[in-house]
């Protein structure tokens, strides 16, 4: 099948929803789709089917042990897919989701050992690209992401990047163009106190230390 034929153009702000249902219809035949979102393009794929993340670690010859991330329409289902969500992630979520924020909590019983390489948190982030929340919606589970790349490589901003950094045929391609902030999300670690910063990304941590210490917290340094 050439890339043409495997293409699908969603528009970021109004999305399209006959072209909505045949991302979801794919995704809910394990496939695994490059998909836009406001940081970079990624791969993904439904958090329930593990055949379909299978899959995603080996287009991107990444180990099983490197987790993904599971991406959320709303902040409400963390409570279904984390084991423990403290208040000071509840607050981060409300000030910055939908947006460039990760935010790792322990993993509940819900996430696949696939998802987090066995270990036993999980990040979530709730994307700033309404076609993505869109398909999220669709779906109604969360799905598994990671940059759409060869393990290490760099993260891909449009949809032409994307198919040239992974060389491998995947089931569709979406493309909504460039991504908006063309770098990936900063990562927060929730699970420890302070809050930690595993990655300083798209979001400005000056902004997330603000947000912490209005309720009364700090960050410590990035590690």
């Amino acid at each position: 099948m050439t890339p043409d034929a495997r293409r699908l153009y969603l528009d970021p702000a109004a999305p399209d929803r006959a072209a909505l249902d045949t991302v979801a219809r794919v995704l809910e035949t394990d496939g695994v789709v490059i998909m836009p979102t406001d940081t970079v393009y990624g791969l993904v794929c439904r958090c329930d089917r593990p055949g379909a993340i299978e899959r995603m670690y080996a287009f991107k010859s990444r180990p099983r042990s490197d987790p993904l991330i599971l991406l959320v329409h709303a902040a409400r289902q963390l409570a279904a897919y984390a084991a423990d969500v403290p208040a000071i992630a509840d607050m981060l979520a409300t000030r910055f989701w939908p947006g460039a924020l990760t935010l790792v909590l322990r993993r509940g019983p819900a996430v696949p050992d696939l998802v987090t390489g066995g270990g036993a948190t999980v990040g979530f982030r709730m994307p700033d690209h309404e076609a993505l929340l869109a398909v999220l919606r669709c779906c109604g589970v969360p799905l598994a992401s990671t940059s759409a790349n060869r393990h290490g490589g760099a993260s891909p901003q449009d949809a032409d990047a994307a198919i040239t950094a992974l060389g491998a045929p995947v089931d569709l391609v979406v493309d909504s163009g460039p991504t908006v902030h063309g770098q990936p999300s900063t990562v927060l670690d929730c699970t420890v106190h302070p809050p930690a910063v595993v990655r300083a990304g798209a979001l400005d941590v000056t902004q997330v230390r603000a947000a912490l210490r209005d309720a009364t917290a700090d960050i410590t340094p990035d590690r």
